[in-house]
């Protein structure tokens, strides 16, 4: 998960993140350190519907797999990569996905505190 935050932290240097994270071992690790330009969102444990990610996983389901089968693990992760690529050059599209209101909420009161 460390490297995961470092790695997008690096790919959006001049970005302010607000990153969704849920109960998950890896994301509660004291160890675990939220580089400056990313704020860290705990969502309430056993909540996974609040979880904008589950959508972005829908939408990749829906748009990317929906019924397809793949003759290797190798050709399933190229769909992936493709998927994954495709949402990552359509900001617009994932804001829409992910940006609900709770979310600007606790955004805007966490940076005003």
């Amino acid at each position: 998960m460390q490297l995961f935050l470092n790695e997008v932290s690096a790919r959006h240097p001049d970005e302010h993140i607000v990153m969704v994270i849920d109960g998950a071992g890896w994301h509660r690790s004291d160890a675990l350190k939220a580089p400056a330009n990313i704020y860290l969102l705990k969502l309430p444990p056993y909540a996974p519907e609040l979880n904008p990610v589950e959508h972005v996983w829908d939408e990749l389901r829906e748009k990317f797999f929906h019924n397809r089968t793949f003759h290797s693990l190798d050709a399933l992760e190229d769909q992936l990569t493709l998927a994954l690529n495709t949402l990552a050059l359509d900001p617009d599209r994932i804001s829409s996905i992910v940006s609900w209101p709770w979310i600007i909420a606790a955004l805007i009161t966490s940076f005003m505190n």
